[in-house]
Order: structure tokens, then C-alpha cells, then sequence
């Protein structure tokens, strides 16, 4: 199975996504680490809430086999709704599930984080076997959260993506660097080595030395 998290590295850089989920290759910036800090504290799986008509659970862990993704939430409120909601174990009446992803910072304008929240509201029907109509996502930086429909366009996007990765996945193929201005704020950089593209290839290097000899 594929990772939940893969999702928004490969939309915000194919190369960048299979970096990181196929050559497993990883560094941390200053971002990763707060982010990493931000998701420790979401994902405490002893941490349960229990409020009245809301029930609050960290660190969920969700998988469809269908879409071949695996991955855990930061958190998920199940609401009170005996109209769309289903059973829990030792609770009484029906929930309704509202994943809740934690993002350090501001929110991005790619639609990533979207993604990876509709992903999750995806498994969590397959395993529950309810409709999800919406999240939130809390952003850091403005202490607020910005409420998702999972629309059937999103869920599409969610999909054709999915089948893309898998692709690359099972190929074992890390797409070629295309340099943008994301790059300077990518971890990866070092790594990816974005500014060789501007190079001469090592062929056309190899032709100008033996064009050189005497």
C-alpha cells in the first residue's frame, strides 16, 4: 500500500514524492521538523475526548485496499448523527466520522493538503462504510481551520493521482527534475540537485573532452 502522506509530496513535485516513497530518501528543514513537532502532539493515540454528542480520537490508522493507501489521521471527530452516522464499539446511538488534518504554517494554494484529507475521509468510509461529506484542516500559522467538501471533482483528483503513484511505484521510476521556484523551499534539494539540469549531460560532456584531445 501506498502512503496517504505520498499524496501531497507528489502533487506538490512528482520527483519529490518518489524521492521520498521510492528511493526512501529524506531531509529535514526547519518546515519538516515543526511540522513533525505539530503532527507528534495530533497523533497521541491515548488522547481521547469524549464530550458529550462529540467524540474525539488521535492518531487514527485507516487503510482501503481498494485504493491501495495506508496512512494515519491526525485526528477524527465522530459526531453525533443518527441519520448518516454508524455504530462504534461501546457507544451508544451513531457517529458520524469528520477527519481533522494538522498543518503547520499557512495554507498552499496546490490543493495538496485537500488531497491527502479527502484520501483519508476515503478510507475511513471503506473501513466504516458510511459517507463522509466533509473535514477540516487547522493551519498553524492563522489558529483557524478551513472546512473541505470532499466534492466528487476532489475525490477524482484523489483517484486519478493514486493510479499515477502506483505507476511510478510499480516501476520503480523517479521522474526527471523540473525546476521551479518550489525548489528553493524543498528539503530535498541537496538531493535532488535541481540545478544540474542546467548543466551540460554527462554524454555531451563526454563528446567536448574528446573533441579537446590533440
Amino acid at each position: 500500500c501506498l502512503m496517504i502522506s505520498g499524496l501531497q509530496h507528489f502533487r506538490f513535485c512528482r520527483r519529490q514524492g518518489a524521492l521520498i516513497h521510492i528511493e526512501q530518501q529524506w531531509a529535514e528543514n526547519l518546515r519538516t521538523v515543526e511540522g513533525t513537532l505539530l503532527h507528534e502532539r495530533a497523533h497521541n493515540e491515548h488522547l481521547r475526548e469524549s464530550r458529550g454528542d462529540l467524540l474525539i480520537v488521535r492518531g487514527l490508522r485507516v487503510q482501503s485496499l481498494t485504493l491501495g493507501l495506508t496512512g494515519q489521521c491526525d485526528v477524527v471527530e465522530f459526531r453525533r448523527d443518527d441519520t448518516r452516522g454508524v455504530t462504534l464499539c461501546g457507544k451508544e446511538g451513531a457517529w458520524l466520522p469528520y477527519p481533522v488534518e494538522y498543518k503547520h504554517g499557512a495554507a498552499k494554494q496546490d490543493g495538496s493538503d485537500a488531497l491527502q484529507l479527502c484520501a483519508q475521509a476515503m478510507c475511513l468510509e471503506e473501513m466504516l462504510c458510511c459517507e463522509i461529506p466533509q473535514g477540516a484542516l487547522y493551519y498553524g500559522e492563522p489558529h483557524r481551520r478551513t472546512e473541505v467538501d470532499f466534492t466528487p471533482e476532489l475525490r477524482q483528483e484523489v483517484t486519478d493521482l493514486l493510479i499515477e503513484m502506483h505507476d511510478l511505484y510499480q516501476r520503480g521510476y523517479t521522474p526527471k527534475v523540473k525546476p521551479s521556484k518550489s525548489c528553493n523551499a524543498c528539503s530535498l534539494k541537496e538531493l535532488c540537485l535541481p540545478k544540474l539540469l542546467r548543466s551540460r549531460s554527462v554524454s555531451a560532456y563526454l563528446r567536448g573532452a574528446m573533441e579537446d584531445e590533440p
